[in-house]
């Protein structure tokens, strides 16, 4: 299974192995909401956490089936949108665990949850400017200043997890053979308090929140569709398959 749901001491781990950077298509992306929200609604589940195996936690979706099928960007943005909203209205804390990149929809994820615990390794990134799309600054907004942002948007550039950590997005760096053990222990001290308090708690700080991030997701996505219906999306698409760098124009 490219995606496995286990239970264990009261935490749901979400582990994503999909080859060969964990990118996902519009099946995979459309599949993951159900399975955060039936582990949430889990009576035996106090705390979700997700995390990855192979070089990288997430590099967003899958490029090649956009180039090659451009007419499913509404099945895509859908299963995006929904796998983000399904993370931030889960019943209980979310913590994520990334390693290596965190790409475009990577980033949807870790912005939507509740905390960050990375490897030592791991790097923040919205490519999206030279792949022809657009989405993904609503969530980095929730982990970073807006000029950060903004700067790391239109240059797609990096992000280190250092950074991020120094910046308050993310709670803990670790070494990256450590990782999967030292966020278990993070979720472990969630996961022994009261259910009903963590339910109530997460239902609490998602509604003080100043902005509805899901609203502004939504909002990005409208321009995501107009911009894959340039011609300029078409281009950055076929260079980044072809060549894996970004088009010149």
């Amino acid at each position: 299974m490219p995606i496995t749901v286990s239970v264990n001491e009261r935490i749901a781990e979400i582990i994503f192995d999909v080859p060969p950077v964990n990118a996902f298509d519009s099946t995979t992306w459309n599949s993951i909401p159900a399975l955060i929200s039936e582990a949430a609604r889990r009576e035996d589940v106090h705390c979700i956490l997700i995390r990855a195996e192979g070089r990288g936690f997430c590099g967003g979706v899958d490029i090649k089936e956009m180039q090659k099928h451009p007419e499913r960007i509404t099945l895509l943005n859908r299963g995006n949108y929904l796998t983000f909203k399904a993370i931030r209205d889960a019943e209980v804390p979310v913590v994520v665990a990334p390693h290596g990149f965190i790409i475009g929809g990577g980033i949807g994820i870790c912005g939507a949850a509740d905390t960050i615990i990375a490897a030592e390794d791991a790097w923040f990134s919205l490519p999206e400017v030279d792949r022809g799309a657009m989405g993904g600054a609503s969530h980095l907004s929730r982990m970073l200043p807006l000029h950060k942002v903004r700067a790391a948007f239109f240059t797609g550039g990096q992000i280190p997890a250092s950074e991020a950590w120094r910046l308050g997005a993310v709670e803990k760096l670790v070494p990256k053979d450590q990782l999967a053990a030292e966020a278990r222990a993070f979720c472990a001290v969630i996961a022994a308090k009261s259910r009903k308090a963590l339910v109530i708690a997460k239902e609490a700080l998602n509604g003080l929140e100043p902005r509805d991030v899901d609203h502004g997701y939504r909002w990005e996505q409208g321009f995501t569709l107009e911009m894959y219906m340039h011609a300029d999306s078409q281009k950055a698409r076929d260079a980044f398959v072809e060549t894996g760098k970004a088009a010149e124009f």
